[in-house]
């Protein structure tokens, strides 16, 4: 690892800052404890590969750029900089491989295209496709590439694994969705696909996408010291997210199915990586697929940009059945991030360690939680065994067993951790001001964290400098002092996560937020996706209830084109809905096409403009339904996180 030692200012330019000695001793205590250097590893990684284009670039119809792997050249050097956790860094240059690989015979994947895999299985007439990426772009691409080095056949079918965007959007690039319509081409996933693929993105969406720019880092500069990788992968993509409905789900515990003369044994796994998940074994190709339950990190078990907390018991069940049902009978076994693993013996105990570790870490959760401890106790105590600790796909590279450990706890305990002064504690700004005025005030503040950034306290530091901030945002040295702690704890960082988070946020200290939530625009096939039922609870969470709390209406609604009808039940400030026309009669109805509420969901017009138009069109006390649309929020994401 080089080393270069950090003698800056707190004004010195951000392209100018290093890792502090500090930071760097931190990482020659990393470097003692990782695990001993794994050449297989490094084989695997590239074992099976056939070819690729120049760079992965990838350009939509405009000639964008949606996907490259240019930026990432500076991977070339082996040794870690002092600003990259060295075994991040080693994940990051694995992540970096890209092409078309052989798995085993018949089957292929398509990977460094996107953040995630494309399975491409050869049927006996036609392809099999698992996981057609994120964007039509890059799926469109890695098919091509599939094209250019195998004999030509059409995508008969398509397999979603789950219900992340990574692994559906870009289901376009690969069929077209006439001939699904047509019966040519069949679409299959797990159960309750199209409900979590959606709703996961609608409900909470703003609020996420604007998280997920810290656990991502696709708005960081793409350097040494900034963006490296994903831990899953390399970063977002920028394409058009597609999407089309399944003609078939999986919907047993286990299933069997012939398509086009190859067999595949389903596996489904809900409440693991996705809601809705399943995994994979090809018998005649002894070959298992663990969607994304079997990867090369220690997964999130709650994401940084936020979901539904995942049942780590649920997710070493559900790897156990494989490993006791499949594993036997397969040599290679791979998922849909990452690469395979081959050979009977090393799978096994790839996945026997991959089941463990989700138990380990369920088990001594709870464990200590019994004890009295709380979450960020737990969090701060609970390490691995060393017998899992010595695996390099058991590190935290995207989850961390911090996090992870706190979201186990929240899953069983919730948020609250007992003690009564944290149950209605001041929030982050009224709070920030007691706590520099109990602190002798910003200067002594200032004097007192600046020692302790010298002796390497970045976490303090960082926590300090957040309270002084919430309490004087404008003060210049307070948010540089904060944004320099931020920066060596994301120099310091082993996940991906982490380090985008702490370095997106040192840079929001210096520069303020200057970049918007979005990373694309909304996708047409989601809108179109979006049941009735989701949209009405989206236009429950944007109603400010404070401003109808004196209305009490039903309102009928009917989709004209589908000729569905709903009751809106307006009262005490909430929005309810129940199927069907009101029984008890309405003050207002109104009636439009589904069509027509597609087009202001995507911002094509409004409500107000389709009034106009009469493409909406109302029927009795119009005033209630005006009343309903002007207490509504407009979310637009651009909220602080770092700063009040």
């Amino acid at each position: 690892m080089s080393e270069y030692l950090q003698t800056f200012s707190i004004d010195t330019p951000a392209s100018q800052r290093h890792a502090t000695g500090a930071t760097i001793d931190a990482h020659r205590q990393a470097l003692r404890s990782l695990p001993a250097q794994d050449l297989i590893d490094e084989a695997e990684a590239v074992r099976g590969f056939i070819g690729s284009i120049k760079d992965a670039e990838i350009r939509d119809a405009y000639d964008r750029i949606v996907w490259s792997m240019a930026p990432y050249d500076f991977l070339d050097a082996e040794d870690a900089p002092a600003t990259a956790h060295p075994a991040l860094w080693r994940q990051a240059r694995l992540n970096r491989h890209h092409g078309l690989f052989e798995v085993t015979g018949r089957i292929y994947q398509v990977r460094g295209f996107d953040l995630s895999n494309m399975t491409i299985v050869e049927g006996d007439t036609g392809l099999i496709i698992i996981d057609p990426l994120t964007c039509k772009e890059t799926a469109k691409a890695a098919l091509e590439l599939y094209l250019a080095h195998r004999p030509a056949k059409p995508v008969l079918t398509v397999i979603y694994s789950h219900s992340h965007a990574d692994h559906f959007g870009g289901v376009k690039g690969v069929i077209d969705e006439a001939d699904v319509r047509a019966g040519k081409v069949s679409v299959i996933a797990p159960a309750g696909f199209m409900e979590e693929a959606v709703s996961e993105q609608v409900l909470a969406g703003t609020a996420m996408a604007r998280r997920a720019q810290f656990q991502f880092g696709h708005t960081l500069a793409i350097n040494a010291c900034c963006q490296i990788d994903s831990g899953l992968g390399k970063n977002g993509v920028k394409g058009t997210i597609t999407l089309i409905e399944p003609t078939q789900l999986i919907s047993e515990e286990s299933e069997t199915h012939v398509i086009d003369g190859v067999e595949i044994v389903f596996q489904l796994t809900p409440e693991t990586e996705a809601p809705a998940e399943m995994h994979f074994f090809f018998p005649q190709f002894r070959a298992l697929n663990l969607a994304e339950n079997g990867t090369r990190t220690l997964h999130n078990l709650c994401p940084l940009r936020g979901a539904q907390v995942r049942n780590a018991k649920k997710w070493s069940y559900y790897l156990n059945q494989a490993l006791e049902r499949y594993a036997p009978y397969a040599d290679v076994v791979f998922a849909q991030h990452h690469w395979p693993t081959w050979g009977n013996a090393r799978l096994s105990a790839f996945m026997t360690q991959q089941r463990d570790l989700y138990k380990y870490l369920h088990d001594q959760t709870l464990r200590l939680a019994n004890h009295g401890f709380t979450a960020s106790e737990i969090a701060e105590t609970l390490r691995l065994p060393d017998s899992l600790a010595a695996q390099w796909h058991t590190h935290g590279y995207y989850g961390t067993v911090s996090h992870n450990a706190k979201a186990i706890y929240q899953h069983y305990l919730s948020w609250y951790d007992g003690n009564p002064s944290n149950l209605n504690a001041l929030p982050p700004e009224p709070a920030a001001q007691k706590y520099v005025e109990y602190m002798g005030g910003a200067d002594a503040m200032l004097e007192r964290a600046r020692r302790d950034f010298e002796r390497g306290e970045y976490r303090w530091v960082a926590q300090v400098m957040n309270h002084l901030v919430f309490a004087q945002p404008g003060l210049r040295e307070a948010r540089e002092l904060g944004a320099a702690a931020l920066e060596q704890l994301g120099f310091q960082a082993e996940s991906a996560t982490w380090r985008n988070a702490f370095l997106l946020g040192a840079r929001e200290l210096r520069e303020g937020y200057t970049v918007g939530a979005g990373y694309g625009k909304r996708s047409a096939d989601m809108v179109r996706g979006m049941t009735d039922e989701l949209f009405f609870d989206y236009l429950a969470i944007r109603l400010d209830g404070l401003k109808v709390q004196l209305l009490n209406a039903r309102i009928a609604w009917h989709f004209a084109d589908t000729d569905r009808r709903y009751t809106l039940h307006l009262s005490n400030g909430a929005l309810t809905v129940s199927p069907g026309s009101p029984t008890r009669g309405h003050e207002v109805a109104v009636t439009l096409s589904r069509q027509t509420l597609d087009q202001i969901l995507l911002g094509e017009t409004s409500f107000r403009e389709a009034m106009e138009k009469r493409t909406i069109k109302l029927d009795g006390n119009s005033s209630i339904f005006l009343a309903l649309l002007a207490a509504l929020d407009t979310f637009d994401g651009r909220f602080n996180v770092v700063e009040p």
